[in-house]
């Protein structure tokens, strides 16, 4: 009884008692019965039904920590009262630490802790917050849920819809005031709840672009801070004329520094942003505008940046006649690629793959079949640098074989440059040491 008090009704507006129970005395050698006295077991008091005023910052942080059984103080809080066609307080925080297994919890039970006039109703009210906020701690008291709503009636409820949206665009609003008023501790936020934070732009269209002004990330424009640069930070730095806010997906930051891919747009001085968290190719396919700017991958499709329309018509002067090499190399790898052709990305690289716009990067496409994700057959496009030394170079080669091993070569490079995984390694390194045999 004392348990199911302390669990249900510790928060309601008045105290109840219970006897204690009798003990001995230790003074005597017989043992006499103590007069029972009566223990208030309940707290008698709900601190989020107090005005903002009158708490201190000890008392809510003491609070967050008896709601989320966390050791680390909260990052911040955001305390409001509504009242009118519906009355409710929420009280809720943001914690400093994020749980080991934060990104394998999306099935697991989470949410605020529901109360319905200061009487406990259930734990983990995961209809009141929306996945991509599962790290946020705190409690929701509703004055007009009846108290014995479930788990069922809460998911059909009107009301509860209603609340939900006010506690996410509270949430919202308090991560806000964070990036803006207080950055430090919004760095210690993105660094341990950003990557779900980022699940919001597929899941939350409603809200997508104020996700959007949340998100950071690493930059060419910006090598010295690592996911430090917003949207909004992008955008104000973009020269005049260009109209696409260019990214870079790949395993790790260094893999996604060192794309080939960036080499032109290093030239030209226009930055890319790199993005290198598992989630982020997968919410980039749903994320592609923001401010009026579209989002591209400078891996994916054809790359504009404005070239002048008299070497465009060079360009399409080379197309009509075209290379014998790319021809060449184009039938040594049709079993690998879906075309090769001369690259206007590249300033220093012999070759990189490109995709389409629609097709995943292969660093995804190998932890999806990792999974056990069937993926559709798709070959990529080989761009080769007509410049490079070894292309110049492979001009001259006669032998079909050793011609078959320098384009293999030229292919798998592109591969191991995209991040991905060689279907034959030993063939590699077969390869490689004929050919350094050749020129030893």
């Amino acid at each position: 009884m004392r348990s199911l008090i302390q669990k249900y009704s510790d928060h309601i507006g008045f105290p109840i008692y219970m006897k204690n129970e009798p003990v001995a005395s230790e003074d005597d050698a017989e043992e006499k019965e103590v007069k029972p006295e009566w223990e208030a077991i309940n707290q008698s008091s709900a601190l989020w039904t107090l005005q903002k005023s009158e708490i201190s910052s000890d008392e809510y942080q003491a609070f967050y920590k008896h709601v989320s059984h966390d050791f680390e103080d909260a990052l911040s809080w955001t305390h409001n009262h509504v009242e009118g066609a519906q009355n409710y307080t929420s009280l809720l925080y943001v914690p400093s630490k994020a749980p080991m297994d934060m990104m394998m919890q999306r099935d697991e039970r989470h949410g605020l802790r529901l109360y319905v006039k200061r009487v406990f109703i259930m734990d983990a009210a995961e209809q009141l917050l929306p996945h991509y906020l599962r790290f946020i701690r705190g409690v929701v008291d509703s004055d007009d849920l009846p108290l014995n709503v479930s788990r069922e009636l809460l998911q059909e409820n009107e009301l509860v819809g209603k609340i939900r949206s006010a506690v996410v665009r509270r949430s919202l609003d308090l991560l806000k005031r964070l990036a803006e008023k207080e950055a430090e501790k919004y760095n210690t936020f993105w660094d341990e709840f950003g990557n779900v934070l980022k699940e919001g732009l597929v899941e939350d269209m409603g809200n997508r672009e104020r996700i959007a002004r949340l998100l950071r990330f690493s930059s060419t424009g910006d090598a010295a801070t690592e996911q430090r640069v917003s949207l909004e930070d992008y955008v104000s730095r973009m020269p005049e004329g260009q109209d696409v806010i260019w990214y870079v997906t790949a395993e790790n930051r260094k893999a996604a520094a060192n794309s080939p891919h960036l080499e032109i747009f290093r030239k030209k001085g226009v930055e890319v942003l790199l993005m290198s968290d598992r989630i982020d190719e997968w919410a980039m396919g749903y994320f592609t505008e923001f401010d009026g700017k579209q989002l591209r991958s400078i891996a994916k499709g054809d790359v504009d940046l404005g070239e002048s329309e008299e070497k465009k018509d060079e360009e399409d002067e080379k197309d009509t006649d075209k290379d014998p090499l790319l021809e060449r190399l184009q039938t040594a790898l049709a079993e690998d690629v879906a075309e090769v052709r001369a690259s206007q990305r590249l300033t220093e690289s012999a070759s990189c793959l490109v995709l389409s716009e629609q097709e995943l990067a292969l660093h995804m496409r190998r932890m999806l079949e990792q999974a056990g994700q069937a993926m559709p057959d798709s070959k990529p496009i080989l761009e080769i640098n007509l410049e490079h030394p070894l292309l110049q170079q492979l001009s001259g080669v006669e032998s079909d074989e050793d011609f078959g091993d320098w384009a293999s070569l030229l292919y798998e490079q592109a591969v191991l440059a995209e991040g991905g995984q060689l279907e034959d390694p030993a063939g590699f390194v077969q390869r490689v040491n004929r050919l350094m045999l050749q020129t030893a």
